[in-house]
Order: structure tokens, then sequence, then C-alpha cells
């Protein structure tokens, strides 16, 4: 089957753990890098222009 029974078989193995620098759930074990902060890849902390939300300047005092 390829439909919701066996959704629940997906997570015996871990792809992503929590990550040592950013703590959060995106370090992949198979690659050895975190995908949110991009520890393991880079000293440089990964952020990137389009990842920065717009914040409502009026609104914040």
């Amino acid at each position: 089957m390829k439909g919701t029974p066996s959704m629940g078989k997906r997570s015996k193995n871990k792809t992503h753990i929590r990550c040592r620098r950013c703590g959060r759930h995106s370090y992949n074990v198979a690659k050895g890098y975190c995908a949110a902060c991009g520890f393991g890849r880079s000293r440089r902390l990964r952020r990137y222009s389009w990842s920065s939300r717009k914040v409502n300047r009026a609104r914040v005092r």
C-alpha cells in the first residue's frame, strides 16, 4: 500500500535530529549538517534575505 496506513511505518530511521548549535530538529544525520543554521557545513550561520519576515513598523514602538 501507499496510502494512509503506510504513513505510520515511515519513522523507523531518523533523518533529522536536534542540532547542537541552533537547537532545532533540523540536523541531517546522513549528510552531517543542519538544514536550519548550516552547522557542519560552514562556520557562518545560514541566513538568507528571503528568509527574514517583514515587520509592521507602524505597530512596533
